[in-house]
């Protein structure tokens, strides 16, 4: 009982999440420039699972065309880098704002059209999200100015300090850069999710019709949950492109979409740090089963996250990686006669 007791505590502590960031900030010690560069790529996936778990877990919202607004931040910083656009700026922090802007825009009209009149959930929502998910991709692939089916390539990478490059490396800076950027977007999606509107948001996702009921506007706050997914999602997109240099209409449709939501599912969807993990666990697994299986290596990949999504419906990190509730949560109610003597109190001061 007492080791049952003291294995709750420590995944209940903020412990091990601190020393999962503590070994990727630790990871260029140990890894070559190959195998940095592949971390760096796999953080800029984990970005984007931080998005869709912030919609699916915080919200209860699973999307499966998330996948459009990471390739809508990709061509968005690609047209910009290559200049594809007369008379605006073709600097890298335009490319981010632009990706970050469209994707926002994008997804709040098709938020509005989803969450508002009768609002769709569950299975319904899902269906609309991936049908978007095909057109999209259909289009990317037919327009001939963003390359059709080719995509476009040749975008130039960051502009990274020169010191900063001689000092560490031009692989470990630029790993230390995708580091620090899924550093602050899960600070920040950790942080949202620990206020009240993130109290809302999970209580909206625990039974939208009560939260109705006592007067929250549901569709509102789905919506605005569904917009900040899709800019961390151009976020990654964009990063995608920056590190290396293309981008092309699988970045935009459903297969990656579906990727993304085996990440988040194996990983722990109601766990920001879980889905982030989730992405560099499967995408680390998918590199290895490739090289080693061929072309049967989807058939092990599916057979692994069936066992995951029946023996750890939590998903593999969940529940070492869960933080306990926001003191606000879990301060004890004062006793009624308490709460009546301060009323009296504050009645006499006034």
């Amino acid at each position: 009982m007492m080791t049952k007791s003291l294995l709750g505590k420590f995944s209940l502590s903020v412990w091990p999440t601190r020393l999962v960031w503590l070994a990727l900030l630790l990871a260029p010690l140990l890894l070559s420039d190959f195998a940095q560069s592949q971390l760096a790529m796999f953080l800029t996936y984990g970005i984007f699972a931080l998005g869709l778990g912030f919609l699916w877990g915080q919200v209860g919202v699973l999307s499966f065309g998330q996948g459009m607004f990471f390739g809508l931040g990709g061509y968005a910083m690609s047209l910009v880098s290559l200049g594809m656009l007369p008379g605006l700026p073709d600097s890298t922090a335009f490319g981010f704002g632009l990706a970050i802007a469209v994707a926002a825009v994008f997804a709040a009209l098709l938020g509005s059209m989803l969450f508002y009149g009768r609002g769709l959930a569950g299975a319904y929502f899902g269906i609309v999200t991936l049908c978007a998910a095909v057109i999209v991709e259909a289009a990317a692939r037919r327009w001939d100015f963003i390359g059709g089916s080719n995509g476009l390539f040749g975008i130039p990478p960051f502009e990274l300090p020169a010191a900063l490059t001689r000092r560490l490396g031009e692989s470990t800076a630029g790993y230390y850069l995708a580091f620090g950027a899924a550093l602050a977007v899960y600070v920040l999606l950790r942080w949202l999710g620990r206020t009240p509107f993130g109290t809302v948001l999970a209580a909206i996702r625990d039974n939208d019709r009560r939260m109705a009921f006592l007067g929250y506007n549901v569709a509102l706050h789905k919506n605005i949950a569904f917009v900040l997914s899709a800019m961390v999602s151009a976020l990654a997109g964009a990063m995608f492109v920056k590190f290396f240099g293309f981008v092309s209409p699988t970045l935009i449709g459903f297969a990656l979409s579906t990727d993304v939501l085996i990440w988040v599912a194996v990983g722990g969807r109601q766990v920001p740090m879980a889905a982030l993990l989730g992405a560099l666990l499967v995408r680390s697994v998918e590199a290895g089963l490739s090289e080693r299986f061929g072309n049967y290596w989807l058939l092990l990949l599916g057979a692994v996250f069936v066992i995951v999504v029946v023996f750890f419906p939590a998903g593999v990190f969940g529940r070492v990686l869960q933080l306990p509730l926001p003191r606000r949560l879990t301060r004890a109610p004062r006793p009624a006669a308490e709460r009546k003597a301060g009323s009296e109190i504050r009645h006499a001061d006034a």
